[in-house]
């Protein structure tokens, strides 16, 4: 048994110095002082908190978000202490023109088929939901990665929650499809134990979500839109014969819905626990960051478990800011820049065991 490390992380705005019309909506132009020394540092800023994840071992697989675009990505790799890693990456149409990626160990992963970018539209463009298709080469076990980044709260957490409860229902039925086959491909099953079986077999794929959700895991979003859960209940629900049937019937089959487990929660015990300062609120931590799981994932069903013990906020210390410990920014607007920052996210990381299949 083998261990896969695994983080997630808002890098805060990394743009280019090239002067596209959306960087010159939001200020990242070398006129406004985003000149390539700026650039330079915050990628310097970056790769220093990534080289210290995992304790210097660095993320066998990484989700991260707000990031212009792959070549992006590969300037970042350069800066890093590991040479295997290999890039999945889709051009999103998001309109403040970010993306979320992932970066993976060729010497672990393999492809197992093509990344695609789930585009959710509502009046606009919203960031993308990124899946990428993963084998493991030690055991062949599947990994299906969806990387997240919600829409944003910057227009009122209320005033812009029905965005979010529309980008999670999708986000839900992108699992269901995961977990579930085909409705004229159940129809054409026959109705037997080998069937069943078949059945559960999709229900206890590996899926992992990883992402900056811009809720939190006791929102609407998480817990009614995404079912995302906060104990294991309803994880234990796998695929039941009817009393009539080897299978069960194509109404339940077809009307069941995914249950997801939240790593989260464990951590909101933690007094000023969270990935994200916010002074406005009445907990100004918020654990809008997360890893959320399948009950394949959960129990440890098809060669892959992840350890819910191992799930933390990394707060490095070269990351911390005054002494409420919030995390430092790398602070860039018309009116000035501080390049000693990082994000104003702190990453979050984990691990994921590997089992016999």
């Amino acid at each position: 048994m083998s261990q896969i490390r695994i983080s997630f992380w808002n890098l805060q705005n990394l743009f280019d110095t090239t002067t596209s019309p959306i960087a010159a909506d939001l200020g990242f132009t070398p006129e406004n002082g985003w000149d390539e020394a700026v650039f330079e540092k915050k990628l310097a800023n970056l790769a220093e908190v990534i080289n210290l994840m995992h304790a210097g071992e660095l993320p066998d697989l990484m989700g991260m978000c707000e990031i212009e675009n792959r070549p992006l990505v590969s300037q970042l790799l350069q800066r890093l202490n590991r040479d295997d890693y290999a890039i999945a990456h889709v051009e999103s149409p998001d309109i403040r023109g970010i993306d979320t990626s992932l970066i993976y160990s060729r010497e672990i992963f393999e492809l197992a088929g093509e990344p695609t970018g789930h585009l959710v539209h509502l009046r606009y463009p919203t960031r993308d939901i990124f899946e990428v298709p993963l084998r493991v080469k030690e055991n062949q076990a599947e990994l299906f990665v969806l990387v997240n980044h919600w829409p944003s709260r910057r227009q009122g957490t209320y005033e812009t929650e029905p965005f979010r409860l529309t980008v999670a229902n999708y986000c839900g039925a992108l699992v269901d499809n995961l977990l579930k086959i085909e409705r004229e491909e159940w129809l054409a099953l026959p109705d037997t134990a080998e069937s069943l079986e078949l059945l559960n077999r999709r229900w206890n794929r590996n899926v992992l979500l990883m992402g900056d959700f811009n809720d939190e895991p006791f929102n609407r979003s998480m817990i009614e839109y995404l079912r995302s859960c906060r104990g294991s209940d309803h994880l234990e629900e796998g695929i039941k014969k009817s009393p009539r049937r080897e299978t069960p019937s194509p109404d339940s089959y077809l009307a069941k819905q995914a249950y997801l487990y939240n790593c989260m929660w464990p951590l909101l015990s933690i007094p000023d626990e969270g990935t994200f300062y916010h002074s406005l609120s009445i907990n100004p931590m918020l654990m809008l960051d997360q890893f959320i799981i399948s009950r394949g994932l959960f129990f440890g069903l098809q060669g892959l478990k992840l350890d819910p013990h191992s799930v933390e906020v990394f707060k490095p210390e070269v990351m911390l800011s005054g002494a409420k410990k919030r995390p430092k920014k790398f602070d860039f607007n018309t009116t000035g820049v501080v390049t000693n920052g990082y994000s104003d996210h702190f990453p979050i990381q984990a691990i994921i065991e590997t089992l016999p299949t």
